[in-house]
């Protein structure tokens, strides 16, 4: 097997792989958001499962985006491979080129001018708190969605607990979410002293603490992106050549 065959196997299974994966995360993500009582009694079946478990419901969005993107990008890889198709090819380096360059964009944004994406980042806050003070409570989807990312992290609101002062859920029931209450339920007066951290300090801590992870998986996923990157440009070219 010569250098071009080597490559053109490389691709159509690397890219197999991807494709399989983005269709079964796509699969995932329409089971959850169409049939959620399914999902919930599957839930629910499972031995000691936490009833927080139940909020995996609100991923669905983002499992069918990942998903189709994982699809799309493994059917013009492995299909433009076996084809031997330039335009294939072509669409597959693109949409790889495009995601790397957001990504290197991002991190420039966050290690050169890390000022302003804090500046950046507490706006996006300030958004979120008028969401919260505004529709959590009666928006199943936030309500979803905060109490999900409160339980992993640990946390309570964006900055602290007073960020549900006056949002439907306080106004109705007299308290705060128990993920602001530590072990016991709270109310206006005892939720000051319970000493649980707002979810945006909890992530930067987070992040922080695991910051050589981060940046090895960042330089891994970078590193794949190159390479197939590399490898479509070598066979188009290739197969350029050889149409001449």
């Amino acid at each position: 097997m010569g250098c071009f065959g080597f490559l053109k196997t490389m691709m159509i299974l690397f890219n197999g792989i991807i494709f399989l994966a983005g269709a079964a995360i796509l699969g995932v993500g329409i089971w959850v958001k169409v049939d959620n009582g399914s999902v919930l009694s599957f839930l629910q079946g499972i031995s000691a499962a936490d009833s927080q478990l139940g909020q995996v419901l609100n991923v669905g969005y983002l499992l069918i985006a990942v998903g189709s993107v994982l699809l799309i990008l493994g059917f013009l890889g492995c299909c433009g491979a076996v084809r031997e198709s330039r335009c294939m090819l072509l669409l597959f380096f693109v949409i790889v080129l495009i995601v790397f360059i957001a990504e290197v964009a991002g991190a420039i944004v966050l290690l050169v001018f890390k000022p302003l994406a804090e500046d950046l980042i507490q706006k996006a806050g300030e958004e979120a708190v008028k969401n919260i003070k505004k529709d959590y409570g009666t928006n199943k989807d936030l309500t979803g969605l905060w109490n999900s990312t409160m339980t992993t992290l640990k946390c309570c609101g964006f900055n602290n607990y007073t960020d549900f002062t006056g949002s439907p859920f306080v106004n109705g029931t007299g308290f705060y979410p128990p993920q602001c209450c530590g072990s016991s339920s709270c109310n206006g007066t005892t939720a000051s002293s319970v000493d649980i951290p707002g979810c945006y300090p909890a992530l930067k801590k987070l992040v922080d603490d695991n910051a050589v992870i981060i940046i090895a998986v960042a330089l891994g996923i970078a590193a794949l992106e190159l390479a197939a990157m590399i490898v479509s440009m070598t066979l188009y070219c290739h197969i350029g050549s050889k149409r001449d």
